[in-house]
């Protein structure tokens, strides 16, 4: 009995021990995140520049683009929004009074949404010299006068210096004021020959971004824009955006900034956090059902102000999303010391104003200053 017993013993010590082994290969054969991004012909870490060089040019124009593609950013990040008549555009806001002349242009219209106005109006606007004013320090006669740029035009400029073609990564802005915009966005994207076919294996690592697989990234912030930019691109990569506040993370408390006695907003946003570790997790695994390859979360910058929000790249939270096999995309850092934070957190690419900064940090500087740069380009 005893002998019978040893065989069985040693049977079973095998058998589990064979199963540990298989486990463990199975585990070391996964692709991490790098791996995962290469596949998929995204730079890792990937250079997203916000706006564009955001902080170098006004944001959304051609100064901006142009800027960020030629001091090699990976991607030029965008927010799309559908002019009265039909035509793609970029602009972040709901209305046009921040970054244009909109209140001296058309002032009975001035609150209005961008929407609104036909094409032939939002190019008749100023889209530079608020930048001017609001950044003295920074500014340039050239940039007075920069015009709202179409999504063929940033198309264009995306396309047009033969050294560097970035990707471009593109966000349905507040979708729900446009019906239809992902499929309109799916035509022009189509029409423009940036679709890689469905099936197409993925392209060599080395082949620039603008022209290889991962040359267009889709994001959103809404969940049924998600769901309709997965069926109508569905080989496109898309990242879901994240953030504590209403129509997304549920946070511990639901006291508005307005009533929470919190008198810098940034603090406040800083402060917000996920109901519980279920709710962060319940967006990873929507994400993941819903075909998108990862997530574009907020993080708390170290020094604040209005950039900063709930910290949502928190180790154990990038680790969640690894182990659900998606990539983290974090907004919006600019700051060589937050850089390293949220890197050392384990985030696999980074929205930046500053694409100058972060390529230095990166250790893939540019081969000319941003100064030389804006001044190549005639501003």
């Amino acid at each position: 009995m005893s002998t019978t017993f040893s065989k069985s013993a040693l049977l079973l010590s095998l058998l589990l021990g064979l199963g540990q082994a298989q486990a463990q290969n199975q585990t070391a054969s996964e692709p991490g995140p790098a791996a995962l991004a290469t596949h998929l012909g995204i730079p890792h870490p990937a250079v997203i520049a916000h706006r564009g060089a955001s902080y170098d040019a006004p944001e959304s124009t051609a100064a901006a683009y142009k800027t960020a593609r030629d001091l090699g950013a990976d991607y030029l990040e965008l927010d799309l929004q559908r002019s009265k008549d039909g035509v793609l555009f970029a602009l972040h806001d709901n209305n046009l009074q921040r970054t244009t002349d909109v209140a001296s242009r058309f002032p009975e219209r001035k609150d209005s949404p961008a929407t609104a106005f036909t094409l032939a109006e939002l190019k008749t606007l100023d889209a530079g010299s608020w930048f001017n004013s609001a950044y003295p320090d920074r500014a340039r006669p050239a940039f007075a006068g920069l015009k709202i740029l179409t999504l063929d035009e940033i198309i264009d400029i995306a396309e047009g210096n033969p050294l560097h073609k970035p990707g471009l990564y593109i966000e349905t802005k507040e979708p729900k004021q446009f019906p239809g915009i992902e499929r309109d966005l799916k035509e022009k994207l189509q029409a423009r020959g940036w679709l890689i076919p469905a099936g197409s294996k993925p392209s060599n690592s080395q082949v620039a971004v603008g022209q290889g697989n991962g040359k267009v990234i889709l994001q959103t912030f809404e969940k049924s824009s998600l769901e309709l930019l997965q069926k109508e691109m569905p080989q496109v990569p898309k990242v879901l955006l994240l953030w504590v506040g209403e129509g997304n993370i549920e946070p511990v408390s639901n006291v508005p900034f307005a009533e929470s006695g919190e008198k810098d907003k940034a603090a406040y946003y800083a402060r917000q956090q996920p109901k519980d570790k279920a709710e962060f997790q319940r967006w990873i695994d929507y994400a993941k059902a819903q075909g998108a390859i990862g997530t574009g979360p907020s993080a708390a910058l170290t020094r604040g102000g209005d950039q900063s929000y709930a910290d949502l790249v928190k180790p154990w939270m990038n680790q969640y999303t690894h182990d659900q096999g998606l990539l983290v995309h974090v907004y919006t850092i600019d700051d060589a010391l937050d850089y390293q934070k949220v890197m050392d957190a384990g985030v696999d690419g980074i929205f930046t104003n500053r694409t100058s900064e972060l390529l230095k940090f990166y250790k893939r500087p540019a081969t000319a200053s941003v100064a030389q740069v804006l001044q190549n380009n005639g501003f």
